[in-house]
Order: C-alpha cells, then sequence, then structure tokens
C-alpha cells in the first residue's frame, strides 16, 4: 500500500504561486506514474498534471499548461506541482494520486492511490 500525503496549499492572491508537494510512503513511486487532480465545490475531479516514471513525459490540462509544472523527485519519494499565475477559477481541493501502469492517464479511474488533498484558494 501507498499513502500519498499533500501540503502547500493555501489561500493567495490572483496572480500568485504556491508550491504543492505530495509526499509518498509505503512504497516507492518510481514504478507510478504521478498525476494531481482537482476538484471543487459542485464539479467533477478534474485532471491538472501527470508524470511518467522518470519524470521525462508530463501532460498538463489545457486550462493550467503554461502556468502549472509538475516534478517528481524519486529519491525523496515525492511529486511537486509549482503553480503560478494562479487565477480564482483555479480554487480547488488539489489531490495527489499514484498510478500503478506505465502510461499516463488522464482519467481518475485509472489511478490507484490517493491523497487526502490540500486545499487551495485564489482570491480576485
Amino acid at each position: 500500500q501507498m499513502q500519498l500525503v499533500e501540503s502547500g496549499g493555501g489561500l493567495v492572491q490572483a496572480g500568485g504561486s504556491l508550491r504543492l508537494s505530495c509526499a509518498a510512503s509505503g512504497r516507492a513511486i518510481n514504478r507510478n506514474i504521478m498525476g494531481w487532480f482537482r476538484q471543487a465545490p459542485g464539479k467533477e475531479r478534474e485532471f491538472v498534471a501527470a508524470v511518467s516514471w522518470g519524470g521525462i513525459n508530463t501532460h498538463y490540462a489545457d486550462s493550467v499548461k503554461g502556468r502549472f509544472t509538475i516534478s517528481r523527485d524519486n529519491a525523496k519519494n515525492t511529486v511537486y506541482l509549482q503553480m503560478n499565475s494562479l487565477k480564482p477559477k483555479d480554487t480547488a481541493v488539489y489531490y495527489c494520486a499514484a498510478d500503478t501502469r506505465a502510461e499516463i492517464s488522464r482519467s481518475h479511474r485509472d489511478y490507484d492511490y490517493w491523497g487526502q488533498g490540500t486545499q487551495v484558494t485564489v482570491s480576485s
């Protein structure tokens, strides 16, 4: 079993930045696709970004492309999401997730392990 714990969320003004971290324990992440999803009140959980095993390949939702950057440090068993130029519509609970398969998926149904989430609130 893998446990994921997110941190780094908070309240920020529009245009600001936050860096989310996701620390894994219980098993190594080096053979997992790691992803970030978010869920706003009353909305479905949506894909934000994902990174391949070695960190070479990354996928982003169109809504965050150019503003968010996903990265991983397998030695630290940690995944990051750097969020710049934040907008009020980025307000949501952000979840870290791990997929044990080899190819990146944008569907939350394909991910096997989930963190509890961290709240990100962007004020206008």
